[in-house]
């Protein structure tokens, strides 16, 4: 394996949005009948090649998906006890893959529901967030003690194989192919950004300055850049320079978690009990309250339909329309069960 260091100090340019800032509350609640009264820790969503979205619930131990047309949610059980199931994505070869905090990475068919498993190494390591890459492979961040991994597995034998990444105790999280070829990833304790080449699995470390930290979601934004949520915001990183732009979040609120390109032009992110978007070009920051108490939401994803869906980790999954920022959720009590 080799890997070849090469630290590039990014140059923030902070940009303060109080006077940009709008909240709304335009907030609805499908009504659904509940069944008992579960933890499910909702995280992940991504949207199939079937047409439905789907979703991990990490404390359930299962693969959920839910129609955007009806609202029908199915969910389907992972053999693995306590897998506690993660990152999702689709992949190359028409199935969704997720990571297990178990040591393995999962694929399900959205055909039949079939779960196959694959262990990703010998020494405990727990994969996180899971993305397909350029090449064919599916890439996914792992960490192993205070060690943190870039790793690809392959969809047609399950081969893996793994890169460390250069800093100690940086704590890999999420991971985004980028528009540039390489795969992007969060280190939630290092107060970095990295890239990873598929080519040739050279690592490159942006180190951020203080004002942000903490990074966590990322993905790829119609501007061409980078962006990702971290303790105090919302930033962005050029893939040609390495600069960085943050747009600071109110003081004392809840740190972002999920985000997303929008279908229409702007980012969406989880934050708080609220759902926001950011105008890549203006940096205009919106909110949109949801109506259930302490939701929790988190992952969140464009759909089929044009809305934008997302995890609660309460046990629903919301979405919200891009027209009038209506939020509309439904409950995974609500389901048929595989």
């Amino acid at each position: 394996m080799k890997v070849r260091i090469s630290i590039g100090i990014a140059v923030l340019l902070l940009v303060i949005l109080s006077a940009g800032y709008q909240s709304k509350n335009i907030s609805t609640t499908q009504t659904i009948s509940h069944i008992g009264f579960t933890i499910y820790n909702l995280s992940a969503i991504t949207a199939g090649p079937d047409g439905n979205l789907w979703f991990t619930e990490f404390t359930a131990n299962k693969i959920g998906k839910i129609s955007p047309i009806t609202g029908a949610i199915t969910q389907y059980s992972v053999s693995a006890a306590n897998a506690g199931p993660s990152g999702i994505t689709a992949g190359p070869d028409g199935n969704l893959w997720f990571a297990e905090g178990i040591g393995k990475i999962g694929k399900i068919s959205p055909t039949d529901g079939k779960i196959t498993e694959y262990p990703v190494s010998i020494d405990y390591g727990i994969p996180h967030s899971i993305t397909a890459g350029a090449d064919g492979n599916l890439w996914f961040t792992e960490t192993k003690g205070q060690y943190a991994y870039i790793c690809k597995i392959s969809p047609a034998t399950g081969n893996v194989t793994e890169y460390l990444v250069p800093t100690v105790s940086g704590g890999t999280d999420s991971i985004i192919s980028g528009p540039d070829g390489n795969l992007w990833f969060t280190q939630a304790a290092g107060n970095q950004i990295g890239k990873i080449s598929p080519v040739t699995g050279d690592i490159t470390e942006y180190t951020m300055l203080k004002d942000g930290g903490d990074s966590e979601s990322i993905t790829s934004g119609p501007d061409g850049n980078l962006w990702f949520t971290d303790l105090k915001g919302i930033e962005n990183i050029s893939p040609q320079t390495g600069v960085v732009t943050e747009y600071l979040l109110p003081a004392g609120g809840s740190k972002p978690v999920g985000i997303t390109a929008g279908p229409d032009g702007n980012m969406w992110f989880t934050v708080g009990n609220q759902v926001g978007k950011i105008s890549p070009i203006t940096g205009i920051i919106t909110r949109y309250s949801i109506s259930t108490a302490n939701a929790g939401p988190s992952g969140i994803t464009a759909g089929p339909d044009g809305n934008l869906w997302f995890t609660e980790e309460i046990g629903k999954i919301g979405k919200i329309s891009l027209k009038d920022g209506k939020i509309t959720e439904y409950s995974i009590n609500n389901r048929s069960q595989k």
